[in-house]
């Protein structure tokens, strides 16, 4: 498979170069929200519209930036289109859903400082993809961080089950669980090429 088809690409965001498991990427909204998957798979959903939109917004700012000869500013453009997706997202929630709005708390305006949505945009640029390789990497990548979420959230579940010692409850089992995962995750680094 060519490294820059479209399946190739989408499966290097979601599997090969996870940003959360591979890249260590956005590891605050993923400890903070995935210990229920009531609130794993919304957040999980509204990061992947926020990144799909950033991915499109970047790609034409960068052109945009480029055709001007002035590229230095690409960074303060990217967090503004990300802070204003994050902000219809926020807003959206409120309104039809103030449960989940209630229940996602600081993570879900934290989107906007998620550096794993930034590391896409960045990187997606730093590779010069099309516009259609933009698409397919960021919808990869945040089915990727919806899929590093969802396993979380539905092992730390079945761990609060279990019967675990003290010492190793709570925060140091998650952390446990999420190095665990990242080890697996790294198996899929032989599929690059």
């Amino acid at each position: 498979m060519a490294h820059d088809s479209l399946p190739f690409i989408f499966l290097d965001a979601f599997l090969i170069n996870n940003l959360v498991l591979a890249l260590f990427l956005g590891l605050c909204p993923f400890m903070g929200v995935s210990s229920k998957l009531k609130t794993a798979i919304p957040m999980g959903a509204a990061v992947m519209f926020v990144m799909l939109v950033a991915s499109t917004c970047a790609y034409g700012i960068n052109a945009l930036l480029v055709r001007f000869d002035i590229e230095y500013l690409r960074l303060i453009s990217y967090i503004a289109v990300i802070a204003s997706a994050v902000q219809l997202v926020e807003m959206t929630v409120k309104k039809f859903s103030p449960t989940l709005f209630r229940m996602l708390g600081i993570f879900l305006p934290l989107i906007t400082t998620n550096c794993a949505i930034l590391g896409m945009a960045l990187f997606q640029t730093f590779r010069d993809y099309s516009f259609s390789q933009s698409i397919t990497y960021s919808v990869g990548s945040g089915a990727g961080f919806s899929l590093a979420l969802i396993l979380m959230a539905g092992m730390r579940e079945k761990l609060d089950l279990a019967d675990v010692p003290g010492i190793s409850s709570g925060a140091a089992a998650a952390f446990m669980l999420a190095g665990l995962l990242s080890l697996a995750f790294m198996g899929f680094a032989g599929l690059g090429g």
